[in-house]
């Protein structure tokens, strides 16, 4: 099959980036398949085939590579009114995995997009409304096309069908799997960095941690209040960038504030997640929740939501509580905290396995089948 991948999100470093960024590489090791990999940035045009280069550095398929200097901006008018069709680009191409934040204005070409969450429109008051347009115009086409949709958990395929109206017959549900970048940072730092680190981020007192864009649905307030009878024996520590919950200022109505780390780099992820006596993400809406496979990867035991997505990736090597009650929040970091050696090596067992179940090999095959079932609807 010849396939054509949207890579324009790599530039980003977010999680759509990562996602891009392991599913080309697992698809490159196909064989079977011609890989066609479009892309469009104006500053970051030479970054863009650094990390194409990389990802396909032992690619068995064949791969061919169109980066064009475009800024995002001009690119999304081009495709809105009808121009620089990929098919023109591209003439063989059987099948298009676009990006769902804008689609390519080829009529005839079969669409595969995958959807992560439905965030922007759960929680519109945290969205920007040019945004918010941007992505219901791309969902839109979709739509119209009857293009096959990716869904990343049957939480966000659920979402989908009420949100977007797409019926379930278009959309199949493909787990994510850890990034291979992850795993790759932490087997590269030495023991004499990672102590450097240690040091740095002053993790002499045990401590829980949390990890995420600050915003609303992370349910920041009530981790802190659910932490603050532990606040004497353990710290809370938050990384991830700031957002718009303000949780660092309402956190002073509390008797003990954590600590706010802001964004951290992947090498301090790695030693806080390793030296964390547990992972707390009582979210309360997550298209997938890779943070739990991260902590999971570290040996790091993890308290998360019973809701959403998060049941689905955690299975049974985390403690799900409800995440709208601070008092079961707490007695799920209690269950941690107490466990005896026994108890400990049982749930990283269970963890082991539950890694297990996800991996980007997998995701490709699955993708694959979408590739074929797309391309068959439309011939």
């Amino acid at each position: 099959m010849n396939i054509g991948v949207d890579i324009s999100s790599l530039v980003f470093d977010r999680g759509v980036s990562r996602y891009t960024a392991n599913l080309v590489r697992s698809l490159a090791s196909d064989p079977s398949l011609n890989l066609y990999l479009y892309g469009s940035s104006l500053r970051q045009e030479s970054y863009l085939k650094k990390q194409i280069k990389n990802l396909t550095i032992n690619a068995k398929a064949k791969v061919n590579v169109k980066i064009q200097k475009l800024p995002p901006s001009l690119l999304t008018k081009f495709w809105d009114f009808g121009f620089n069709p990929v098919s023109k680009i591209f003439p063989k191409l059987d099948v298009f995995h676009s990006w769902d934040w804008i689609q390519p204005p080829d009529k005839k070409l079969p669409l595969v997009s995958t959807i992560h969450d439905l965030a922007i429109l759960k929680f519109p008051e945290t969205a920007h409304n040019e945004i918010l347009k941007r992505h219901q115009k791309s969902w839109d086409i979709l739509k119209k096309r009857q293009a096959q949709i990716i869904a990343v958990s049957q939480a966000t395929k659920k979402d989908i069908i009420e949100l977007l109206d797409i019926p379930a017959k278009q959309i199949t549900v493909i787990h994510e799997a850890l990034p291979q970048e992850t795993l790759s940072v932490a087997e590269k730092l030495s023991d004499e960095k990672y102590e450097e680190i240690r040091a740095k981020l002053k993790l002499s007192k045990p401590f829980l941690f949390f990890v995420g864009t600050r915003e609303p649905r992370k349910n920041l307030l009530r981790l802190i209040e659910a932490w603050q009878e532990l606040a004497n024996d353990y710290d809370l520590v938050i990384a991830g960038a700031e957002g718009w919950d303000k949780s660092d200022q309402e956190s002073t109505k509390f008797n003990h504030q954590p600590r706010f780390l802001g964004k951290v780099s992947d090498q301090e992820l790695v030693v806080l997640y390793s030296e964390a006596k547990c992972f707390v993400y009582p979210s309360l809406y997550e298209g997938f929740g890779l943070p739990i496979l991260e902590a999971f990867s570290f040996g790091t035991p993890v308290v998360t939501s019973n809701i959403s997505s998060m049941p689905e990736v955690a299975g049974n090597a985390a403690v799900l509580v409800n995440p709208l009650n601070a008092k079961a929040i707490l007695a799920g970091i209690k269950e941690i905290l107490n466990e005896n050696k026994e108890q400990e090596q049982r749930r990283l067992q269970k963890m082991i396995i539950r890694l297990q179940v996800f991996s980007w090999d997998k995701v490709a095959a699955q993708t694959k089948q979408v590739y074929i079932k797309a391309y068959e609807q439309r011939t």
